[in-house]
């Protein structure tokens, strides 16, 4: 989080941004953690499963035509997160993981001009060369912390989780944590039909048997402090402040992911991984510029 992004936020309010970010971006080593013990769809199951039957309870639902929420609960489920842990399972690091998904912004923008007649910016198309030329630099660098279908399963979560912002853009001004609990529901059918077909009653029954109070603990994570208190603290923030204050921030969050992978994991860093990560995040701020400047 820079300097400039956090002027005009009080002390606690940037301090709570500056947690969610850390927590956003620290995640990646608690997914990579709960793959070790539990298969990737029924992670993403569970993870749906305990952001949903709690918060039920207590989190009203929002005013969105029930077609919307199910197509952002399949395509944030059963599309961007089944397919992450999928890659994460073996065959993305946790750090490079958190860098591509961002690619998501640009995704975000190609599928508004396909369907809203957008145009990109100048600064944009900057913005876009310089991402692709970072994923770039790591499709060269396959075959050791990458395989190439794990970078091409985690740009399809991206994909996925542009798509899951398209809907969102239909819904209009509505509570987003209201939106990630209620549309969990739809999230559960497609990603038990993908665990009990692709990974079978034996699989999971070896991985509930294997999971100790860790791996609980990652799984529980993935819902309270990755999901509920995320998009809560996030909402409550930009209900507060101008989005242009608060976006920058999630700049940080592969940033982050990076960091905490090569402390926690041992993740190494090499100069090509730092020249991709500069590279991305480099054309996320340019958007974020191009963006502020408007048309």
């Amino acid at each position: 989080m820079s300097a400039g992004a956090a002027r005009g936020l009080p002390l606690r309010h940037a301090l709570l941004a500056l947690a969610v970010v850390a927590v956003w971006g620290s995640n990646f080593v608690v997914i990579h953690a709960a793959l070790a013990v539990m298969p990737p769809f029924l992670l993403a199951l569970l993870r749906f499963a305990l952001a949903l039957v709690p918060a039920l309870l207590f989190v009203p639902r929002p005013a969105v035509a029930w077609p919307l929420l199910a197509a952002y609960g399949v395509l944030i489920g059963a599309g961007q997160f089944a397919l992450l842990y999928l890659a994460m399972d073996g065959r993305i690091a946790p750090g490079l993981a958190s860098l591509v998904i961002q690619t998501q912004v640009f995704f975000t923008i190609g599928l508004a001009m396909l369907a809203d007649g957008e145009r990109l910016r100048p600064l944009q198309v900057v913005a876009l060369a310089l991402a692709v030329a970072g994923i770039g630099v790591i499709a060269a660098h396959t075959g050791g912390e990458v395989s190439a279908a794990g970078l091409g399963l985690v740009l399809l979560a991206a994909l996925s989780w542009a798509g899951g912002n398209q809907v969102s853009r239909r819904m209009g001004r509505v509570p987003m944590l209201g939106v990630v609990v209620w549309s969990s529901a739809f999230a559960l059918p497609p990603l038990a039909l993908l665990t009990l077909g692709i990974e079978g009653p034996a699989r999971i029954g070896q991985a509930l048997a294997a999971a100790d109070a860790a791996t609980w603990a990652a799984v529980a994570w993935q819902a309270a402090g990755n999901t509920l208190f995320g998009y809560a603290a996030w909402g409550w923030l930009l209900a507060r402040h101008p989005a242009g204050t608060i976006a920058p921030m999630a700049l940080g969050v592969p940033v982050f992911g990076i960091i905490t992978a090569a402390v926690w994991l041992g993740e190494p860093l090499p100069p090509w991984k730092l020249l991709a990560a500069a590279m991305v995040i480099g054309g996320l701020l340019i958007n974020l510029l191009a963006q502020r400047r408007g048309p």
